[in-house]
């Protein structure tokens, strides 16, 4: 894989750096609101990178002082006619298919928020694992002020991260929620000073991406059942996970490592 992915639209960035897949929204000017192009961009190179087996981990942020504003709302108003049956439906394809590729895709996924999330781009940081935003960052739902009722999964998850009365708050309010507010309510992983946002994302991104592969991915499919399924089916997944992983190789090298006192060489066989 190439460290540089072309995403299509120079409205989206790609690189890939010490294992990490780094997506960036590059529209400062419009606070990074989602365009076709970057819809589609997103839904090109996130594949990519789910596939490769040189990515262990994948970062989404955004350039300049935001996150993602969500839907451009002043292309759709300038746009004037509302978009084909066709053109709709391509939409929702790629509006459907982005957060659930962060959701289930088999490597972690971390949104780093530098400012602002808003209706379809706080969807997307939701969508992710774990959230890293800096300490003036802010988040809103937005869809109730333009009469809309949501869409990118945000209702799903907010539901299973802040329980269904507060989801309910959040949604209906449409209220901004500051970054020590994320924290508490456990929107937010960590909270750090803007000026180290960048360094501390791609930082817990490296660990992780350095982690094993296998173990990783098969953690990942236990934590996304753990929030849809009971306890004993969780479990004898957990019992069978358990058991494949320590028939790999990389559990091997991870026990030869800890005697030997050294880092473990992650190789995903």
């Amino acid at each position: 894989m190439p460290d540089v992915l072309d995403t299509g639209t120079d409205q989206l960035l790609c690189r890939v750096e010490d294992r990490v897949g780094i997506v960036t929204l590059n529209r400062p000017e419009a606070r990074n609101a989602l365009t076709m192009d970057m819809k589609q961009g997103l839904a090109r190179v996130l594949p990519e990178l789910a596939a490769s087996p040189q990515v262990g981990a994948v970062l989404l942020t955004g350039a300049g002082g935001a996150f993602c504003a969500g839907g451009d709302t002043k292309m759709m108003a300038r746009d004037g006619a509302p978009p084909s049956p066709e053109d709709r439906k391509r939409q929702l394809r790629w509006e459907h298919e982005t957060p659930r590729l962060l959701h289930r895709m088999e490597k972690p996924t971390l949104a780093a928020l530098p400012g602002p999330a808003a209706g379809a781009g706080l969807g997307l940081a939701l969508a992710c694992d774990l959230r890293i935003l800096a300490d003036s960052a802010f988040v809103t739902t937005a869809y109730v002020k333009l009469g809309l009722s949501g869409d990118y999964g945000t209702s799903w998850f907010l539901t299973r991260l802040v329980g269904p009365a507060k989801a309910r708050e959040i949604m209906f309010t449409g209220d901004k929620l500051d970054a020590a507010t994320c924290e508490a309510l456990g929107l937010a992983n960590r909270v750090v000073p803007g000026s180290e946002l960048e360094k501390a994302a791609t930082d817990l991104a490296r660990q992780i991406a350095a982690g094993p592969p296998i173990a990783l991915r098969m953690m990942k499919h236990n934590l996304n059942r753990a929030v849809t399924d009971d306890l004993e089916t969780v479990l004898d997944a957990e019992a069978e996970r358990m058991v494949a992983g320590a028939g790999t190789e990389d559990y091997l090298e991870a026990v030869k490592a800890f005697q030997e006192k050294r880092p473990p060489n992650f190789r995903g066989r």
